[in-house]
């Protein structure tokens, strides 16, 4: 096991988008690109094949192929937590220890969608998850996608199994949130779902962010996350409002319609997503190109900063 999976997570982690060629299959060299760009950048840790990565529209072998390219060019930098969530259970174990056979460090399990299970049955399911695979896990709780909120009670008895490591928690409920950050464990991590909730969860205690925004900014977002656990208030608030108008602008639109226009403005790959999703609606092109040259990450004839 990488040395990767026994460290507490911290920092911030990217949620990769999935690049697509104008045919719609996966684009394998801007995806590597991507990767190398974001360790480059100083991201802590990289997130494959979760919702902003439209992990849902891709087949079982693209899912893999995806997380394979992601352990391959990070070469044991830093973590690679995998996406392997599913409303089936069985399938859910069955994509875990796949990606734990092709050498990610952690697992991301989201709530079941659709299903609406309630608290005991999410128990069962993240359990029987962790029994079957033995990386460490971290949970993802975005009930405004999933229509089931994984509650306080709920997430701190998962965090007494040490297999449970931390939270993605997307619920934008701060009293959820800042519940859990107390009465947790000392060794389990709480992560916000939320880049724009990312100073507050941090200032309460949390560890990071798992960020959309940083697969456009990443050296914003890692630098906000620094700043934040050296306890610097000036700097986090600065960064954190450099951050803000890229932050709205990428969802203003469903993700990851927003951030592909981007970083398809930033030359980094084509704007080609997946049905049901499509491009960004042309009224909001102005909108990402100001937020990205405000940002410093095109120059005012739009080409990409680099």
């Amino acid at each position: 096991m990488s040395s990767h999976s026994s460290a507490r997570l911290r920092g911030c982690g990217t949620a990769l988008v999935t690049p697509f060629t104008k045919s719609g299959a996966i684009d394998e060299p801007a995806f590597r690109a991507l990767v190398d760009w974001q360790v480059e950048q100083g991201v802590h840790m990289l997130i494959a094949c979760g919702s902003t990565g439209e992990a849902v529209t891709l087949s079982a072998a693209e899912h893999r192929r995806v997380v394979e390219m992601t352990v391959e060019q990070v070469n044991g930098r830093i973590p690679v937590i995998a996406g392997a969530g599913s409303n089936d259970t069985a399938r859910a174990i069955a994509t875990s220890q796949e990606m734990r056979a092709i050498g990610a460090t952690h697992l991301l399990h989201v709530t079941p969608m659709y299903n609406k299970p309630p608290q005991r049955a999410l128990l069962a399911h993240f359990r029987a998850i962790a029994d079957a695979c033995d990386l460490p896990i971290v949970l993802y709780n975005v009930p405004g996608r999933t229509a089931v909120n994984l509650e306080a009670a709920t997430c701190l008895e998962l965090a007494e199994d040490p297999r449970f490591v931390a939270v993605k928690e997307a619920s934008a409920n701060m009293t959820q949130i800042t519940t859990i950050i107390r009465e947790r464990p000392e060794s389990f991590g709480v992560l916000s779902g939320d880049d724009g909730l990312t100073l507050a969860m941090m200032a309460h205690g949390a560890e990071g962010v798992i960020s959309v925004v940083s697969n456009v900014v990443p050296a914003l977002m890692a630098q906000l996350c620094e700043a934040m656990e050296r306890g610097n208030m000036t700097r986090a608030r600065e960064l954190d409002a450099a951050l803000a108008p890229v932050t709205d602008a990428c969802f203003v639109e469903s993700n990851p319609i927003p951030a592909k226009a981007m970083l398809s403005l930033m030359d980094r790959m084509e704007n080609v997503l997946r049905l049901p999703l499509v491009p960004l609606a042309e009224a909001h092109m102005p909108r990402v190109r100001r937020v990205l040259e405000q940002a410093g990450a095109l120059d005012s004839a739009g080409s990409a900063a680099r």
